[in-house]
């Protein structure tokens, strides 16, 4: 019995002691990053009505500290989530959750790209993101109450920079094929509807990468998987009474998180004079305008990524590539994961071949080759367009193609308007089915370099008036009789041949518009805040299937089938069959922008139908009862849709039953040039500049403004500004 008390106690003690030290095992073993070059920062930040920051200084290096200390002080929390993330510890903060996360900053080797091509960037470049990681480093010393993970900072450029490598292959889809290869599924591709047919069977760990896109839920990384969307419009001169030039961005992301919106104005003594928005972790804005043009972004979705299936030894620990044996790389991660109290280190192999990262399966191991792999000249291109003064400029720092892909509608104070289908296009070779699985054993199937720049379709100054995208093929832009012509471009591009109800919408909108050969601002406002459904595409095939089912025996759904047949067609919240059908086109739409099967029409029909009479006690309740803006105690109605213009796309179904909006319309900007080429804007955001600040006065004060589609003066010009700042302070680097 002794024996046995003793043991049992010295378990314990054991047990103890093991948990001690997986608490501390994390942080005692983690590398502090090396500071950036030891430097001296004065930034001011001057704060308007709504708490937009505008940030001025001497160097764009000043610029880029305030940036980060601004919007530190707006949201610390996800800046410390994105930093994570960098630094391969989101589980460690986070938890199991986001252990696959880490995994795919290993398996993309994203700290490597940064130590082979972080010292080639220009040193404007590395003076500007060391800036940025000095203002984070010194808001985390001033505020360390605020610190959620030890040795989390300091952080340096290099930790910026990787950030960008790890989220940019996520806005093309990498993640489809990712989850596929690790789910047993189809291998899907963009570019168009067709799939492979070889299903790949896989044997993955519990915590390997099949969890990094979760059914219905938004990718950690990049933009939600089920449903991106954006709409953009460069109107040109010709088309306005006034003779003015107007740009509309509407980016449709989440509204809170590591990829939402953040709107802020910088002035450079140096020439970087911006209004827009960028997202945590980046010392740019990604869209917006100068003092001379602007543009804005919708995610495209060409054909960027290829699949190798590669040949291994009996070992596999060899793969097979021109007749010759190649080791295949292998590197042990380890994926250091919160429990409780506890961090507990988890292993994990990381494979990679010459083609790029590599996954193993039951099946074999498949290699990806994707645009930008082991690239950083996007900091670059954003950096050179934020500071272009004139379209040749512009153009000169897109042909850089750091950018792997993103559709860039641009306008100007001269009046030039255009649509860049912006992507890295593989250089492939003709004889090969890039659309399924590519063998993985031979170099004439590896691409080696992208197209230049100008194979990339474009559409500048068209005769309409007009370009437009809404995540739509870009062979539809500019109203009949404008637009490309598909034949004019290799079907080795990949480029999506897709429309979406917002794209058809949009033209038809635009044409209408345009009959008298102008576009009014009202009109073109109607046209951002349309509600309405075409009666085309899937979303009439979607509603025909409903309308088409036997549901005789059923009162409560022929109810429903009856109402949504007298539905008009428009997501405004008047007609009493609103909510009923946004709730049932929100699957169609899913699966139409995955080019995937559609859902049984009854089963969505039904679970629609009871969730209404479980909350509502009602099939028809007022669509703006049930569809809601939700922050902190402010709770209030908004209109649109899954796929309308004015964009709902993606909610949370609360304890009450209401659809709490977390994705749509997002960050908006109005933009203009005036016949003097001066410039003005309006904006808005969905919560305020302070959305993880519930005591900031600008954590909802812009919710009122959002749901009543009114937009707010962006104070671009400094003189402006002076006459509606609210604070106004001087920060500089800590003295030492």
């Amino acid at each position: 019995m002794k024996t046995l008390k003793r043991a049992g106690i010295g378990l314990l003690i054991f047990i103890v002691l093991l948990a001690i030290g997986l608490s501390v095992w994390e942080p005692m073993s983690v590398e502090t990053t090396t500071p950036p070059p030891e430097a001296s920062y004065e930034t001011r930040i001057v704060r308007d009505e709504f708490g937009v920051p505008h940030i001025f200084g001497k160097t764009d290096a000043d610029v880029a500290y305030g940036v980060a200390y601004a919007h530190s002080e707006d949201d610390f929390s996800t800046l410390q989530e994105v930093t994570a993330m960098t630094r391969g510890r989101m589980a460690t903060l986070n938890g199991a959750d986001s252990a696959p996360i880490d995994y795919i900053a290993a398996l993309l080797d994203v700290r490597g790209t940064v130590n082979r091509k972080y010292d080639d960037l220009p040193a404007d470049v590395r003076a500007v993101l060391a800036g940025y990681a000095s203002g984070l480093n010194a808001y985390a010393e001033e505020h360390p109450e605020e610190v959620k993970l030890a040795k989390l900072f300091p952080v340096n450029g290099q930790d910026i920079a990787a950030g960008f490598v790890l989220r940019s292959p996520f806005f093309f889809g990498l993640n489809n094929p990712i989850e596929a290869l690790v789910q047993n599924k189809p291998l899907p591709r963009e570019g168009g509807p067709r799939l492979s047919d070889e299903p790949v069977k896989t044997s993955i760990h519990p915590l390997s990468p099949d969890k990094l896109i979760e059914e219905d839920s938004a990718t950690p990384v990049g933009p939600d998987p089920d449903e991106n969307g954006s709409n953009a419009y460069a109107i040109a001169p010709q088309r306005s009474p006034e003779g003015k030039t107007r740009l509309i961005s509407n980016s449709h992301q989440p509204l809170r998180g590591n990829v939402a919106w953040y709107e802020l104005v910088v002035h450079s003594d140096e020439g970087w004079d911006f209004a827009g928005a960028n997202f945590p972790g980046s010392p740019f804005p990604f869209l917006g305008h100068n003092k001379y043009l602007g543009w804005t972004n919708t995610v495209n979705r060409p054909d960027l990524v290829d699949i190798y299936k590669l040949t291994l030894n009996d070992k596999k620990d060899a793969y097979r590539f021109d007749g010759e044996w190649k080791p295949l790389e292998k590197k042990r991660v380890w994926l250091k994961i919160k429990f409780g109290p506890l961090v507990i280190p988890y292993p994990q192999v990381a494979y990679r071949s010459i083609h790029g990262p590599v996954i193993m399966n039951e099946n074999g191991a498949y290699a990806l080759r994707y645009s930008g792999i082991d690239e950083l000249d996007m900091l670059t291109q954003y950096y050179r367009i934020n500071k272009a003064r004139n379209f040749d400029e512009w153009q000169a720092a897109m042909a850089g193609q750091g950018v792997p892909a993103t559709n860039f509608i641009y306008a100007d104070a001269k009046g030039n308007i255009g649509l860049y289908y912006n992507a890295m296009f593989p250089d492939r070779p003709e004889g090969y089915d890039w659309r399924g699985v590519l063998p993985g054993d031979v170099s004439k199937a590896l691409w080696q370099k992208t197209l230049p720049f100008t194979r990339v379709p474009a559409l500048v100054n068209p005769a309409s008036g007009y370009v437009m995208n809404s995540n739509n093929t870009p062979y539809i832009a500019a109203g009949p009789g404008d637009e490309l012509n598909p034949d004019n471009f290799s079907p080795l591009l990949g480029v999506e041949d897709d429309q979406t109800n917002r794209s058809r919408r949009s033209i038809a909108l635009l044409e209408k518009a345009n009959d008298d050969g102008k576009i009014t601002d009202a009109e073109l406002w109607a046209i951002k805040y349309d509600t309405g459904y075409e009666k085309a595409g899937y979303a009439k095939d979607w509603l025909d299937k409903i309308a088409a089912l036997d549901l005789k025996e059923s009162a409560k759904l022929l109810k429903a089938q009856q109402l949504l047949g007298q539905w008009d067609w428009n997501l405004d919240g008047k007609g009493p069959a609103d909510a009923l059908a946004l709730m049932v086109l929100r699957p169609a739409n899913k699966s139409h922008y995955n080019r995937g099967k559609m859902p049984e029409p009854r089963e969505i029909l039904e679970e629609t139908v009871d969730h209404l009479a479980k909350y509502f006690d009602r099939i028809d309740p007022p669509m703006m009862d049930v569809l809601r803006m939700r922050q902190g105690k402010v709770d209030l109605p908004v209109d649109g849709g899954n796929d309308t213009i004015r964009a709902s796309t993606l909610w949370d179904v609360e304890d009450d039953g209401r659809l709490s909006v977390r994705h749509g319309d997002s960050f908006i900007m109005f933009m203009e040039w005036g016949k003097d080429g001066a410039v003005y804007s309006r904006s808005i955001q969905p919560f305020g500049a302070a959305t993880t600040r519930p005591e900031s006065p600008h954590y909802t004060d812009q919710m009122q403004l959002f749901v009543d589609k009114k937009l707010k003066p962006v104070w671009f010009d400094p003189k402006d500004l002076e006459k509606h700042k609210t604070s106004d302070k001087v920060v500089r680097t800590p003295a030492r």
